[in-house]
């Protein structure tokens, strides 16, 4: 029964190891690879636009027609300043658009000094990213608002929380049109249109509104749909017609969504929210949740650049003459902070995560779920959220998992305090094992028959060794998942050269901890092996180290050389991850090591710790 345990846990960290191999081959290779190709396509293209003025390089790599500057695509239109405690940047005249925004309250690396967060980029910039909204008509309709119409704005207008701003239009053929926008404290604008209908003849209009990007970055740490485990890419709650609001997720991820091309049309919904998002940012448009609107994702090459658009329209409605009718739609532009979200979601009012049975009515359906909580989300939110109650109490989300990682060694004590205990009596009757395995050595069913009998007489449950390890796997992914997407953790600092929780060991061995300046990520094919191995990541190998040596032996003599390569391997590979995520594993690790180390003294057996101390002490060591 021993062996079959030692034989389980072998093939669970064999599979573990072949899957990151599996993926370092199947899937890394091919992506460097792929890189090396685009490179080589790069310069050629180079080459070929060198003697051509006017063009550049597209986002496929081949020769495009030249972007403009930031600065001078922002130039291409007058603008009204807009200037919140959140936000700041400007809203174009032509085309009435949202297109420019910086986010204030975070920046763009770790540094204090960096400059803010970029979201929307105006229309003619490389990677351009903005809202537009207007009025859609029958077939063959004329005057209305299109993209380059120049709206009116008084002069001097700065769009702030308490100044709203209002642009006009009058096409000359009776139809007036006039747009009023707000914007709050954080991140909610709310863009309210009326139309005015003063000719002779009826006319019928469907309000629209999308979020478009031409062009996503692929390349750089700006780059998109580049991990597998954040969701990236056109996102939505739609639906409520016959049946409940469900989440469009997995839809449109920005890799499928251009290789696929799944032109989504018509997704009837009543309300709701469509949008796009990215790491840790988001623009989506609320309608009024009374209306029916028809959603869309879709993505369309344009001048050699692929459009990706999430987008709605609503209802037609008919404008009488003389009549005037009116529509309202806020955008989402902004982080995605927990609190903030769900704020959202319910109008304001106060929510208390763990009261299920008192929430208020959600007035932005499923708003929170605009952060990627994953497949374990049933774990990853809670975890989240008792992060939150202790980065709360002690300012420090660092510290936060260290008591988080306590919090859940409580919860699973009694479980893992009966797995240790079975551990620490396999450890003990190891050599009563091993006389069995010598005297039935030819007589595998009588050697079975007596080491169960061993194992119920010591009152043994060889299966237990399993069970902490099997729940920590739901755990490790939902915590990596948390520290992955939720923006509370990014470039949240723990003590000293940590300053940022989400992101891996800053240092590594291979240069003396930054003493020697030289990157080992240069290195190829190693490179993105050693480049963060540094202090946590060796402490973690360490305290696994001994994790393994105070647990049974494995029956077989191999089994046993190759669970002494588990910890270097590992090291290797958990060095590339969040650095939280290690130091969590690591504190765990320290955990487990006094939680067993106080029970093999219990049960009087010899552990690694004790011999250590004896060889520092110079007194003869047993073997165990």
């Amino acid at each position: 029964m021993q062996n079959d345990s030692n034989k389980n846990t072998l093939m669970f960290l064999v599979c573990a190891f072949a899957i990151l191999i599996g993926y370092q081959f199947f899937v890394m290779g091919p992506q460097q690879k792929q890189r090396e190709a685009e490179l080589r396509a790069k310069k050629v293209a180079e080459a070929q636009i060198a003697a051509q003025p006017g063009m550049t390089l597209g986002a496929d790599g081949l020769p495009q027609p030249l972007k403009l500057s930031r600065d001078a695509a922002k130039a291409q239109s007058p603008r009204i300043v807009v200037d919140t405690p959140a936000l700041s940047g400007s809203i174009a005249l032509k085309g009435a658009r949202i297109d420019d925004l910086w986010l204030k309250r975070f920046t763009q690396t770790s540094d204090k000094s960096s400059p803010p967060v970029e979201l929307f980029r105006p229309e003619g910039a490389e990677h351009a990213w903005f809202a537009d909204f207007g009025w859609a008509g029958v077939a063959g309709m004329t005057g209305l608002p299109t993209p380059q119409t120049v709206w009116t704005a008084e002069a001097g207008q700065v769009l702030r929380p308490t100044t709203p701003v209002v642009l006009t239009y009058d096409n000359g053929q009776g139809l007036v049109f006039t747009r009023t926008i707000s914007v709050d404290a954080d991140a909610m604008f709310t863009i309210a249109d009326t139309v005015r209908n003063q000719g002779a003849a009826a006319v019928a209009l469907a309000p629209y509104a999308s979020v478009q990007r031409q062009g996503i970055p692929t390349e750089g740490p700006h780059g998109l749909g580049k991990t597998q485990i954040v969701y990236e890419g056109g996102i939505g709650v739609l639906g409520g017609v016959t049946d409940d609001k469900y989440l469009l997720q997995d839809k449109a991820k920005y890799p499928k969504w251009k290789k696929d091309k799944p032109l989504q049309n018509d997704l009837a919904s009543k309300g709701g929210w469509i949008g796009m998002t990215d790491k840790y940012w988001l623009a989506a448009l609320i309608p009024e949740q009374s209306e029916m609107i028809k959603g869309r994702f879709q993505v369309q090459p344009v001048s050699g650049v692929d459009v990706y658009e999430s987008a709605f329209t609503g209802a037609p409605r008919s404008l009488a003459a003389g009549a005037t009718i009116a529509n309202a739609t806020r955008l989402f532009a902004g982080a995605k902070t927990v609190p903030l979200l769900t704020r959202y979601q319910y109008g304001g009012k106060p929510v208390v995560w763990w009261q299920f049975w008192n929430r208020p009515t959600s007035v932005i359906p499923s708003f929170d779920k605009a952060v990627d909580w994953g497949m374990f989300s049933v774990i990853t939110r809670p975890i989240f959220n008792i992060l939150e109650i202790f980065y709360k109490l002690v300012g420090n989300f660092g510290v936060a998992i260290l008591l988080l990682t306590v919090a859940l060694k409580l919860v699973l004590f009694p479980l893992a305090d009966k797995s240790y205990e079975s551990m620490a009596k396999m450890k003990k009757i190891a050599p009563e094992v091993e006389k069995l395995k010598a005297k039935f050595k030819d007589d595998p069913a009588k050697q079975q028959q007596e080491m169960m009998g061993l194992y119920a007489k010591e009152k043994i449950n060889p299966m237990m060794g399993c069970i902490p390890m099997l729940i920590q796997i739901p755990i490790f992914y939902s915590l990596y998942k948390v520290l992955t997407v939720t923006i509370e953790m990014r470039h949240a600092p723990f003590f000293g050269w940590i300053v940022d929780l989400s992101a891996p060991e800053p240092t590594t061995l291979f240069n003396l901890f930054g003493l020697i300046p030289w990157d080992p990520a240069t290195l190829p094919i190693l490179g993105a092996s050693i480049a963060h191995l540094g202090i946590w990541p060796l402490l973690y190998g360490f305290t696994m180290w001994l994790t393994t040596a105070m647990n049974p032996p494995a029956g077989d003599p191999i089994q046993q050389k190759i669970f002494q390569f588990f910890p270097i391997i590992f090291t290797f590979t958990l060095s590339g991850f969040a650095v939280g995520l290690v130091i969590y594993w690591c504190w765990s690790n320290v955990l487990t090591i006094l939680q067993q180390y106080i029970i093999m003294h219990r049960y009087k057996v010899d552990n690694p710790i004790d011999q250590l101390v004896n060889r520092l002490r110079g007194k003869p060591v047993e073997a165990t």
